[in-house]
C-alpha cells in the first residue's frame, strides 16, 4: 500500500464556533487538509485529527473551548496519536497560553496563518499566531471540482480598522486586508461551476473592501455588480457592513443591480449618541438613521437587520429609551441583541459596568420590541410572491425548505423540485421563524 493511500483513510473533525467567516474558514482548512489526505467526519470519536475553530467574540469564549478541549481528555487519553488543534480567533488570542493550560492540544494555529496548518501538522503541531505578510488565500490549495451546495460564502475582506471600544477583532483578525479583485472573481466562477447560485460575500468589515480592478480603484459596489455578470449565478448577498462604509455605489447597487438581495444586515449597536461615542462607532443615532432613508429610498423592500449590545458601561435609562426609539422609528426585520460582556484588551474592559440585573431587564425590554417588529415583518410577507432558493428537503414527504429574497427559510411542498431549483413562491403562513408557501402559478 501505498503511503498516499495511507493518508486518504486519515479523518478530520472540525468544530465551528461563531461567525460565517468561521464557516467559511473551516471549509478552506479542510481543503487544505483534504490534499494532506483527510477526509471529513461528523463522529468526532472516529477522527485522526480534531480541529476546534473557534470565535472570541461572545462571553466566555475561552472558557467554552476549555470546556471541549476538557471533554476530548478521555479520548486523547485512549489514542494518544490523536491530533488535536485550535483555530480562530481564541487561539489568536490565547496563543501557547492554550497548551499551557490543556497539554492535549498538539496545534495552535490563528485565523490568518491556517494556510500553514498542513506543515503543522506534519511537523506534530506547533503554535502559530502570526499576521504573516503573505496572503494565506495565495497559499491554500485549489478547492477540489466537487458539486457544492447551492448557497455559499465567499471571504472578501478580513480585519478591522474601526476599533469599536467593545470589539476584539482588530486585535486577533487584524488590520483591514481586501482581497484582490481577480482572485474573488476566480473564486466566484469556480463555486458557480461547482453548482452555486447564491454567493454570500464575507468580511469583519465587508462593506470597506476596495481593490484595484481593470480601469483602476474598485469599490465594493462595483465588485458587486460584476459578480452579477457571471452567467449562472442568481443571488448574492453580503455581510457584515459599517454604516460608516455604506458609499454612494453600494447604495446605487442596492437600486439597480436585481441579483442583489434585498436585505441588509448593519450593525448600529446603540440608538444613544453618549454611548455610540463611549463606543468609538464615529456615527450618531441621526446619521444611522439618515443612511437609512437613503438605503429605502433606493430599494423600498429592503429587511433590515442589526446588533446592538445592551448595557454597555455608562449607559443610562435615558439612553436605553434612546436606543428603544431608534428601534421604533427604523422597524427591524431582525436583530441580534445582547447583554455587554467586557472582552479583555479592549479599551471598555476595565470600565465600570452597569448593574446586571438592570441590564437584564433592558435587554428583555429591547427583545421584546424587536421580536415585535420581526414577527410583523414575517406577517407582512404573507399573501405575497418572492423568489425561493431550494437549499435541502424537508422532513415531510416532497417538502423542500429554502431561502427567501429576504433570507426568511420557507417550507414549500414541491415533490417535484430539486435542491438548486430558484422557484416563484408565493407565502401562504408565517410562524415564529420560518414561513410556508406555495409554488407560484
Amino acid at each position: 500500500m501505498t503511503d498516499q493511500a495511507t493518508t486518504a483513510t486519515k479523518k478530520l473533525f472540525i468544530k465551528t464556533y461563531g461567525c460565517q467567516m468561521n464557516v467559511y474558514d473551516s471549509q478552506r482548512m479542510a481543503e487544505a487538509m483534504g490534499a494532506e489526505g483527510y477526509v471529513l467526519t461528523e463522529n468526532q470519536a472516529d477522527a485522526d485529527m480534531v480541529l476546534l475553530n473557534t470565535c472570541h467574540i461572545r462571553e466566555k469564549a475561552a472558557e467554552k473551548l476549555y470546556s471541549d478541549l476538557g471533554r476530548l481528555k478521555p479520548l486523547k487519553a485512549e489514542r494518544p496519536d490523536l491530533k488535536i488543534g485550535v483555530a480562530g480567533c481564541v487561539a489568536q488570542a490565547e496563543g501557547a497560553e492554550i497548551q499551557r493550560r490543556m497539554p492535549i492540544v498538539d496545534l495552535v494555529v490563528g485565523p490568518q496563518a491556517y494556510h500553514r496548518l498542513p506543515a503543522m501538522a506534519r511537523a506534530g503541531g506547533g503554535v502559530d499566531t502570526e499576521f504573516p505578510a503573505e496572503d494565506k488565500f495565495e497559499h491554500l490549495p485549489k478547492p477540489a471540482a466537487t458539486r457544492r451546495a447551492p448557497a455559499a460564502f465567499l471571504t472578501v475582506q478580513e480585519g478591522c480598522d474601526k476599533f469599536c471600544a467593545f470589539c476584539v477583532v482588530p486585535y486577533t483578525r487584524g488590520a483591514e486586508v481586501s482581497r484582490p479583485v481577480s482572485r474573488i472573481m476566480a473564486e466566484a466562477r469556480d463555486l458557480v461551476a461547482r453548482g452555486v447560485r447564491e454567493i454570500t460575500l464575507l468580511g469583519q468589515n465587508v462593506n470597506g473592501w476596495h481593490g484595484e480592478g481593470q480601469g483602476g480603484e474598485w469599490g465594493f459596489g462595483r465588485l458587486i455588480r460584476n459578480l452579477a455578470e457571471i452567467d449562472g449565478l442568481e443571488r448574492i448577498r453580503y455581510t457584515t457592513s459599517h454604516p460608516n462604509d455604506m458609499a454612494d455605489d453600494l447604495i446605487e447597487a442596492h437600486r439597480h443591480e436585481p441579483k442583489l438581495m434585498p436585505y441588509l444586515h448593519l450593525p448600529v449597536q446603540s440608538g444613544s449618541d453618549r454611548i455610540l461615542k463611549a463606543m468609538n462607532r464615529k456615527h450618531t443615532a441621526e446619521q444611522y438613521l439618515r443612511l437609512i432613508d437613503r438605503i429605502r429610498e433606493a430599494r423600498p423592500d429592503i429587511v433590515l437587520t442589526s446588533d446592538f449590545i445592551v448595557g454597555f458601561p455608562g449607559e443610562t435609562d435615558q439612553d436605553h429609551r434612546d436606543t428603544l426609539d431608534l428601534v421604533r422609528k427604523v422597524g427591524f426585520g431582525m436583530a441580534y441583541s445582547f447583554k455587554y460582556s467586557p472582552r479583555p484588551g479592549t479599551p471598555a474592559y476595565d470600565r465600570p459596568e452597569v448593574d446586571s440585573a438592570v441590564a437584564d431587564a433592558r435587554l428583555q425590554e429591547l427583545q421584546a420590541l424587536l421580536t415585535h417588529q420581526q414577527k410583523a415583518t414575517q406577517e407582512g410577507m404573507v399573501g405575497r410572491e418572492m423568489g425561493v432558493l431550494f437549499e435541502k428537503p424537508g422532513r415531510l414527504p416532497g417538502q423542500m425548505i429554502g431561502k427567501s429574497d429576504y433570507l426568511h427559510a420557507v417550507f414549500v411542498d414541491a415533490p417535484d423540485a430539486q435542491v438548486g431549483d430558484l422557484v416563484r413562491v408565493r407565502i401562504r403562513a408565517s410562524s415564529s421563524n420560518s414561513l410556508a408557501g406555495e409554488l407560484a402559478a
